[in-house]
């Protein structure tokens, strides 16, 4: 998600990899000037970042070692300030957030991500429906919503935000809700009826938190909006929203320190399953290029079954891996979130993830062929890749509108990515994926 950023750093890296002069650290921060500037990075956290990186090197001696250290160590600092970080559970449940933005910022969507990303966690989550001012906003909620298979609440004959609130909390109350999330109105800019309204529902609801949702690609007007809201009604936290968008990111490097509020959580793709907490020091090695396995792990541990992963290795280690069993893993890739954010978190592939660009991988034309193949075959093939011979590869193809070249080449790509699961699902080739990992983390500044 930082993929302009991530060249830019490793450049100015580069710049005094095999100099360490005063001339090679000027020529690094000038680079690095230049590039975070250009991705709209508040000047003053320009100014004050590269003059603390360069005391720091010259202190300790100019080389690439001393600079990336004192690079990472001043991002962490810009990127944390006091407050919470990811989401937080109020001690008595239903810990109660109000979501608000302008209109635009991807609020309403924003909810619905961060009400995915809950209920991934095994929570009951509520979504309300607050925002009676823009038209269709809550039939959007409920699509979303419905789609997603998460609790709505809705009043389809009230006008009044505050009594919608106050009733969704009892119903929350009697369900035993974990979290509920309240999707305010926004406007098109700041107005006196908005605060208003906002500051009714706080005052009726005393929430646990109110995250303010940012949109990444207005830049600098994001940060402007979420100071305004900040002093109103005092924001817990910032979500920035499209951040795999057009932007140039560099707003997510300053909006925490100028605010003075936490980055908690940011959107970075159009699937639901696209929103990630904002951690730091994990934030830095993806900048950096080191990518972050963390929260990757924590990602696949939320949506993989204990039980089902080991019979799932079980079936591997046999040879016995199948259709079924493929697209099982389909469905659970989905909700993991797009292939560009999950690349990103491996190390040593950020550049990759940059060439992604928007590809979907589960609506490609390629996804589509399989899927039209396997929907082609019998239980019985389906359940034992083996069965399927010459004649039944003709049935095959001609069910599923495809060529037998076309089949041919996908039951051979299956069988060779079973091979290889196969290989690495005992402990030596876990062993030698670590090794593999570790050797493309390392890599990363070569």
């Amino acid at each position: 998600m930082f993929d302009v950023l991530t060249d830019s750093f490793r450049s100015a890296i580069n710049k005094i990899r095999f100099s360490d002069d005063e001339k090679s650290l000027k020529s690094a921060l000038e680079n690095l000037k230049k590039a975070l500037l250009k991705a709209d990075v508040h000047h003053k956290i320009v100014r004050d970042l590269l003059r603390q990186v360069e005391i720091e090197t010259k202190a300790k001696g100019i080389g690439q070692v001393n600079f990336l250290r004192s690079l990472k160590t001043n991002l962490t600092t810009i990127l944390t300030v006091p407050g919470r970080q990811g989401f937080v559970f109020a001690s008595k449940p239903p810990t109660t957030v109000l979501m608000v933005g302008l209109q635009g910022s991807g609020k309403t969507t924003t909810t619905v991500k961060l009400a995915n990303y809950l209920k991934l966690k095994q929570k009951k989550v509520l979504v309300v429906a607050c925002d009676l001012q823009r038209l269709a906003a809550v039939e959007q909620l409920r699509q979303l919503c419905s789609a997603n298979e998460i609790d709505l609440y809705a009043e389809e004959a009230s006008t009044n935000p505050v009594a919608i609130a106050k009733n969704a909390m009892k119903k929350a109350k009697e369900g035993l809700y974990d979290v509920v999330l309240i999707d305010t109105a926004g406007r098109l800019a700041i107005d006196a009826e908005l605060m208003a309204q906002l500051e009714a529902i706080k005052k009726e609801l005393t929430p646990d938190e109110i995250f303010y949702v940012a949109d990444a690609m207005t830049g600098q007007d994001a940060v402007k909006s979420a100071v305004t809201f900040h002093e109103k009604i005092t924001l817990s936290g910032v979500i920035l929203s499209k951040f795999d968008g057009d932007g140039k990111g560099g707003v997510a490097l300053g909006i925490a320190e100028q605010t003075n509020v936490p980055l908690r959580f940011v959107g970075v793709g159009e699937k639901v399953a696209d929103l990630e907490h904002f951690i730091p020091d994990r934030i830095v090695s993806r900048l950096m290029g080191e990518g972050d396995l963390e929260t990757l792990a924590e990602k696949t541990s939320s949506i993989i079954d204990e039980k089902q992963a080991k019979a799932l290795t079980k079936k591997i280690k046999k040879g016995e891996f199948n259709f079924n069993d493929f697209l099982e893993q389909m469905e659970q890739m989905k909700k993991l979130g797009s292939m560009k954010s999950l690349i990103g978190m491996i190390p040593g592939l950020s550049q990759m993830a940059g060439k992604l660009q928007d590809v979907d991988m589960e609506n490609s034309v390629e996804m589509r062929r399989i899927r039209a193949m396997i929907g082609s075959m019998t239980k019985k093939e389906r359940e034992d890749p083996e069965l399927i011979n010459n004649s039944r590869k003709r049935r095959i193809a001609e069910g599923s509108g495809l060529s037998q070249v076309e089949v041919n080449r996908f039951l051979k790509q299956f069988h060779n990515a079973a091979k290889m699961a196969k290989k690495f699902s005992g402990k030596k080739g876990m062993q030698d994926l670590q090794n593999m990992l570790s050797q493309s983390k390392h890599a990363h500044l070569r």
